[in-house]
């Protein structure tokens, strides 16, 4: 028996500085890391020890024999990816590891005295990071978000269907309520706080805010009611305190997004799931009785390029081939599909489309009996069509236009970073201009996630990404660049309760926590969050167990 990783892999390698036997690639030293879509376990020279799976921050590792159905196709994913190639090494020992743990400069006492530094977003990115300076130095951490609750992307970003995945938060809360700690939530920069106020009682500044914008289509009616970003679908189902309950209309019976990555796929998984399985979710009571309600049979999703080009990760589509009661199709509309789906080697993305059906479809008319999604590709959105609100699309393709009729858009085309108020700021990438983390003409800032990168990969992407920036800090703290701050931290403590009288801190959140948890075990779910910030501070300053209201 083997062990193998399934849909949920985050790719933070976690499980590869735990294994052993040098079985799971690649690893972060090998150059494919990064590039792929998941981790692989190899079955020749996998032990079954386990020690991967218990390390798994998100419940993605199980041995072959207890893979439910859905996941069997996994035990082949993994193997397919060694085929052809040698087996691993032996390890040099017992204790031997491929890779361990982020490495840092070496830093002793008396390097430095120890750091104050700010880390601006709680979401993955900016948790990594305070996990790192956490546990290898000294440092005192104050954690900044402008909602009154922690998690970002893992709270807000990740589709309720996946709880496996939702649970990296874990890992990262027990930073929370850490000593050396200080939680400022619900406080804006830019608006109760200046990134000058924060630099001046700070040795460093971290600012892991992510890409919160959406693109653009720039086609004619993007505008009109109806037609809505991924974005907002996903912070609507998620109870997002920006989106607002009645966000979205699912009065139509079909749907159009516009897109193929996995965001693209969340979306369409959502609008067709089984409303009685997404019950037993911590999804957004109002998505929950929309969903009940809605009238949606088919999800579109329309893509610019061939299957072989997809954004999506295999997972995530073999994911949709498993949807209860939901037939996967293809619009065989160009011959190109075919072509590429029949030419796809085992690891391509294109080859899980081989057994799903092809079909021609007459867009005009409404869709048949049952529940489907349509996978559309070489298409492109030229036109939203309605008079008050959207009632159809327009695409072209290689085979002329057509319009499909619908009674929503969804554009999930990517996420794109906003400047952060006094840094500079590239319009082109829609990221903030850096050197391994370290802010350009801004000595102790500092970035990390989307907001330095761009929206490319996932939450496990930002383990190494965290690694990088905290490396750079450390080590302009032993080269003395590091500008000492003007006024004590404690300070800023004060200034920041002085600004804004509803911050929640360590103990609020603990209690938004018991409160959703209590919530949830009356509803039997895992929880019953909080959807408005009214709500969350109101909690937060009760301080008490948080039993339904």
């Amino acid at each position: 028996m083997t062990y193998v990783i399934t849909q949920t892999c985050c790719n933070d390698a976690t499980c590869v500085a735990v294994c052993p036997v040098n079985c799971i690639h690649p690893t972060p030293q090998e150059r494919a890391f990064g590039s792929t879509e998941m981790l692989h376990i190899d079955p020749r020279t996998c032990i079954a020890c386990g020690a991967c799976a218990d390390a798994c921050p998100v419940d993605a590792i199980f041995p072959v024999d207890r893979l439910p159905a859905a996941q069997r196709e996994y035990a082949a994913i993994n193997a397919e990816y060694f085929s052809g190639e040698e087996p691993a090494p032996e390890p040099a020992g017992p204790n031997f590891h491929a890779w361990g743990e982020p490495s840092f400069p070496r830093v002793l006492p008396a390097d430095f005295a120890p750091l104050k530094i700010a880390v601006v977003g709680t979401g993955p990115a900016g948790m990594y990071a305070a996990q790192d300076l956490l546990l290898h130095t000294g440092a005192e951490i104050t954690l900044i978000d402008r909602l009154p609750v922690a998690g970002g992307l893992v709270r807000y970003g990740v589709a309720p269907d996946h709880p496996a995945t939702k649970r990296v938060g874990d890992t990262f809360a027990r930073f929370h309520a850490h000593p050396r700690v200080r939680m400022h939530l619900g406080l804006d920069v830019g608006t109760d706080v200046t990134t000058e106020e924060i630099a001046d009682h700070h040795d460093a500044v971290i600012y892991a805010v992510g890409a919160s914008a959406d693109r653009r289509l720039g086609v004619p009616g993007e505008d009109l009611p109806g037609s809505l970003s991924a974005s907002a679908f996903v912070a609507w189902y998620n109870a997002h305190p920006d989106a607002a309950p009645d966000t979205v209309d699912l009065s139509a019976e079909r749907v159009v997004v516009i897109g193929n990555g996995n965001v693209a796929l969340d979306v369409a998984r959502i609008l067709l799931a089984d409303p009685d399985t997404l019950a037993r979710t911590d999804i957004a009571d109002h998505a929950l009785t929309a969903l009940r309600a809605s009238k949606v049979r088919e999800v579109v999703l329309v893509a610019r390029r061939g299957p072989e080009h997809a954004a999506y990760t295999r997972s995530e589509l073999l994911a949709l081939k498993h949807l209860p009661e939901v037939e996967l199709a293809v619009d065989d509309h160009d011959p190109r599909i075919a072509a590429a789906v029949d030419a796809a080697g085992p690891r391509d993305k294109a080859a899980v489309l081989s057994d799903v059906p092809r079909t021609a479809v007459d867009w005009e008319r409404p869709p048949g009996p049952g529940r489907r999604i349509v996978l559309r590709f070489h298409s492109t959105p030229v036109e939203a069509v309605g008079e008050d609100r959207v009632d159809a699309v327009r695409i072209a393709s290689g085979t002329g236009e057509r319009t499909l009729r619908a009674g929503l858009l969804l554009r999930a085309i990517g996420y794109r970073g906003l400047p952060v108020a006094d840094l500079p700021f590239d319009e082109g990438t829609g990221t903030v201009p850096h050197e391994k983390g370290r802010v350009a003409g801004r000595p102790g800032t500092y970035v990390v996630g989307w907001i330095k990168r761009g929206p490319t990969g996932g939450i496990g992407a930002n383990r190494s990404c965290a690694a990088e920036t905290v490396s750079t800090l450390l080590a302009d703290a032993v080269a003395g660049t590091l500008p000492a701050p003007r006024q004590p931290v404690r300070a800023f403590h004060r200034l920041a309760r002085r600004r804004n009288r509803q911050v929640v801190d360590a103990r609020g959140l603990a209690a938004i926590e018991r409160a959703e948890v209590a919530r949830g075990e009356a509803a039997g779910r895992p929880r019953v969050k909080l959807a408005t910030v009214a709500e969350l501070v109101s909690t937060a300053r009760s301080r008490r167990a948080g039993l339904p209201r």
